[in-house]
């Protein structure tokens, strides 16, 4: 299970994720609103753990980013907010739970596997733009029907282009999202997978195709 955090208090985020890891949960880190809506447009998640005193705005905002395109991913509210009127708004902002700090991360987990629990609001399951077609849960990439084999990295690629189709994906993001927030990355660890899935969707007659902005990221748009 691979979860965001959201957290603007580093030793709690760092203490958090070590806890989740040692009951085998993953995660990606978070520090503001503003990062946090922008990984979650460009990533998959199977939850969110989501602190309400965030620097640049408050927590509610991006619950309520999510519910305004129908996102049904499970948010769990970690919050000092204890009030009645707290809990109350922040479920009717769109939140799943809400867990008052301080918390046991085992019951932490127990509220996790609780809201894991409940069906699904059926979305559409695959990615299509052009003569592309991306199965996220599958990972499986066709173009015009025809299958393009893909590596694990390769995939989370493709994914994060295609749900941010026509916008530049930094760079940094990439190598998050690819490799970790954690992990020691090479420096050309991403030009290797940005060609290979380049030369993929080139050889497969793709209608799409990866850009390099200069200095900045990655685009998929439609190919010249």
């Amino acid at each position: 299970m691979r979860l965001l955090l959201v957290e603007d208090d580093l030793d709690l985020a760092s203490a958090l994720t070590d806890a989740l890891k040692r009951h085998g949960v993953t995660g990606d880190h978070a520090a503001t609103a503003a990062d946090a809506d922008l990984m979650l447009q460009t990533a998959s998640y199977a939850a969110v753990l989501l602190d309400l005193g965030l620097p640049d705005d408050d927590g509610l905002t991006v619950v309520r980013a999510l519910r305004r395109r129908n996102d049904p991913i499970p948010v769990i509210i970690l919050s000092a907010r204890e009030d009645v009127e707290d809990r109350i708004g922040g479920l009717d902002a769109g939140a799943d739970d809400y867990l008052a700090k301080p918390f046991a991360v085992e019951e932490l987990l127990a509220r996790l596997r609780a809201v894991m629990r409940r069906p699904p609001v059926v979305q559409p399951r695959v990615l299509a733009h052009g003569n592309l077609r991306y199965d996220p849960e599958l990972r499986e990439l066709d173009v015009e029907g025809t299958a393009v084999p893909l590596s694990q990295r390769e995939a989370e690629l493709m994914e994060l282009l295609l749900r941010r189709i026509g916008r530049t994906v930094p760079r940094a993001l990439a190598e998050d999202q690819l490799f970790g927030l954690e992990s020691a990355v090479g420096s050309n660890a991403l030009e290797v997978y940005v060609h290979r899935l380049r030369r993929k969707l080139d050889g497969a007659g793709a209608s799409l195709g990866i850009e390099t902005v200069r200095g900045i990221g990655y685009l998929l748009r439609e190919a010249a």
